[in-house]
C-alpha cells in the first residue's frame, strides 16, 4: 500500500500539520489522518493534552486527532479510555466549533454515556454545534439518543435537518417506531431533494405505503436524486416499475451522472424481477 508523504513526517511535524489552515484544509486532515494510523501512547496523551489547550484550534484538532485514534485495533478499553477525556472537556467547553469537534467524536467512537452528554446541545444556538450532535448520536438506539435526532430532523438549518433525516431513515433503518416514521413523513413534503429524499428512502426501507404516492410524483414531475430511485426499489411496488422505464429512457445519454444511471438500472432490474 502506498502511504502518503506524511507517513515519513515525526509526530511533532503532523501536530503541527493539524494546525494549518482553515477547518478543513487538506494538509491538515492528511496529518489528522496518519496520526489516526500511527496511534500509540504518545498521540494519545499529546492529543488529550491539546483538550486543555487554551486555543480553540488546537482543542478541536485534539477532538479530531482522538475521533479515529487507533482505529484499526481500537477495542472497548481504548474508546472508554478516549471518551473519558473527551467528555469533562466537552462539559466545559464554550466554542462552537470545539463543541462540533468534540461531539462528532464521540460519535466516531460510540460509547453510550456520550448521549446524556450530548442532549443538552441539542438546542444550541450555533447550527454547527446541532449538527454535530448528530453525528455525536449517530450509533446510538436508545430512545433518549432517538428523540434528539426526530428533534433534529425538524430543525430549521437544512445540514441539519439532512443528516438527521438520513440518520433516521437509513442508518437506523433497523429501528421502526410510530414516532420515527412520523418524523420522517413531515420531511417528504420537504422542497429539499436530499432531505425529501431521505424520508422516502426511509419509508420505504421499513415499507411504509405513505411513501408510494409522494414517490411517484417526484419520479414523474420532480428533480429526481439516486434517494429517490433507491426509495422505488426499496419500497418493492412494481406500478413504479413504468415510470422507471421512462426516466431510463429519458437519460440514456453518455453524460448522465453514471451512479444515477446504475442505480436505476439495479431498481429496474430488481422491480422486474418482482413481477409475476
Amino acid at each position: 500500500m502506498d502511504f502518503p508523504p506524511e507517513a515519513d513526517l515525526s509526530t511533532d511535524e503532523l501536530l503541527a500539520r493539524t494546525l494549518q489552515g482553515d477547518e478543513e484544509d487538506q494538509g491538515a486532515w492528511r496529518a489528522i489522518w496518519q496520526l489516526h494510523r500511527r496511534g500509540g501512547e504518545d498521540v494519545f496523551q499529546r492529543a488529550a493534552a491539546w483538550l486543555q489547550s487554551p486555543s480553540p484550534k488546537e482543542r478541536g484538532r485534539g477532538a479530531n486527532v482522538l475521533a479515529q485514534l487507533d482505529f484499526q485495533h481500537r477495542g472497548p478499553e481504548l474508546v472508554a479510555r478516549f471518551t473519558d477525556v473527551l467528555l469533562p472537556a466537552l462539559a466545559k467547553e464554550q466554542d462552537a466549533a470545539v463543541l462540533e469537534a468534540m461531539a462528532a467524536a464521540l460519535g466516531h467512537l460510540g460509547d453510550p454515556r456520550a448521549v446524556p452528554a450530548l442532549v443538552p446541545l441539542k438546542d444550541h444556538p450555533d447550527a454547527h454545534v446541532r449538527f454535530g450532535v448528530v453525528m455525536g448520536l449517530s450509533q446510538h438506539r436508545d430512545a433518549q439518543a432517538l428523540q434528539v435526532l426526530i428533534q433534529l430532523s425538524r430543525d430549521f438549518d437544512e445540514v441539519v435537518r439532512e443528516w438527521a433525516t438520513f440518520t433516521l431513515g437509513s442508518q437506523a433503518r433497523e429501528v421502526d417506531t410510530p414516532e420515527l416514521r412520523e418524523a420522517l413523513v413531515e420531511r417528504i413534503s420537504e422542497d429539499h431533494p436530499k432531505i425529501r429524499g431521505e424520508a422516502l428512502l426511509g419509508l420505504a426501507l421499513r415499507k411504509d405505503a405513505r411513501a408510494l404516492e409522494p414517490l411517484r410524483r417526484v419520479l414523474e414531475d420532480g428533480v429526481v436524486t439516486t434517494l429517490d430511485v433507491e426509495a422505488a426499489q426499496a419500497l418493492e411496488d412494481v406500478s413504479l416499475l413504468p415510470v422507471l422505464v421512462e426516466l431510463r429512457e429519458a437519460c440514456d445519454d453518455e453524460d448522465e451522472d453514471p451512479e444515477f444511471r446504475a442505480v436505476l438500472f439495479e431498481a429496474i432490474h430488481a422491480l422486474e424481477s418482482l413481477v409475476p
